[in-house]
């Protein structure tokens, strides 16, 4: 029986995890996830939702029972494949939500800040607690949060190896909305379809030119920008958008 559950709803893309009690990151889980982004990718659903069928829990991190009977050559090819999929959720060229709905710690974090935006509910907990296992983040969680919140913030949160509530991890960047217990998922349907609704060549421009703002110089990111939106301008999502706003009607992108 699949870890990951899919449907398909319109434009949206559901991947739910279910790996009880409380998503831990088994091997199995991060292989039928893999599958789960994989048939995203070839879908033609426009925006990736991850979710949870656990009351109380996103994930909360890796195995760690599979952690303490590890060698560290399996330690390393366990990490190495969560590592492929984080990147292929962050490298996909239409977005993903991650829905939050209670705790979300270590890998679990981990996988929320591969996704392009984050949905918690009002009883969101988020953390990565690794220094409590002598350990740091594995997974992109030094590299991703601190793009995202700032270095002093991550620095805090990982140092500090304390969890943030939704209250705070909304007010610095950590999540992108919050909702009442219970309604992270459809708060999360709800801004897909928004997304859906849009250019996907234009979203994922966009994504691509934040993404590599943290590495160019404020001169090389603008000109990447301004290449980009020429390229927009002229493609047919491009001549469509401006049509249907000089003919007062809604876009039919491609």
């Amino acid at each position: 029986m699949t870890t990951v559950s899919t449907i398909v709803q319109g434009p949206v893309f559901l991947a739910r995890m279910d790996n009880p009690k409380a998503n831990a990151l088994s091997q199995r889980l991060i292989d039928d996830l893999t599958a789960a982004v994989t048939a995203f990718a070839e879908s033609h659903a426009r925006v990736l939702v991850i979710s949870s069928a656990l009351d109380g829990f996103f994930a909360a991190g890796a195995d760690i029972k599979l952690m303490a009977k590890a060698t560290p050559e399996t330690f390393a090819a366990y990490g190495a494949s969560m590592r492929v999929v984080l990147d292929r959720i962050a490298g996909l060229d239409r977005p993903s939500i991650a829905a939050i709905d209670g705790l979300a710690l270590g890998g679990g974090l981990e996988l929320a800040l591969a996704c392009t935006m984050r949905v918690g509910s009002e009883t969101s907990r988020l953390g990565l607690p690794e220094p409590k296992l002598g350990l740091i983040p594995g997974a992109g969680g030094t590299q991703r949060l601190p793009r995202m919140i700032g270095r002093a913030r991550a620095l805090d949160i990982m140092l500090t190896a304390r969890e943030v509530g939704a209250t705070e991890a909304h007010r610095i960047g950590l999540l992108d909305r919050v909702t009442k217990p219970g309604h992270a998922v459809d708060a999360a349907v709800d801004l897909a379809q928004q997304l859906a609704a849009l250019s996907r060549p234009a979203l994922y421009a966009i994504v691509q030119c934040v993404t590599d703002a943290a590495d160019l110089p404020l001169s090389d990111g603008c000109a990447n920008e301004a290449k980009r939106v020429e390229e927009l301008f002229a493609s047919p999502d491009g001549k469509e958008g401006l049509a249907a706003f000089l003919a007062k009607r809604q876009p039919h992108f491609a």
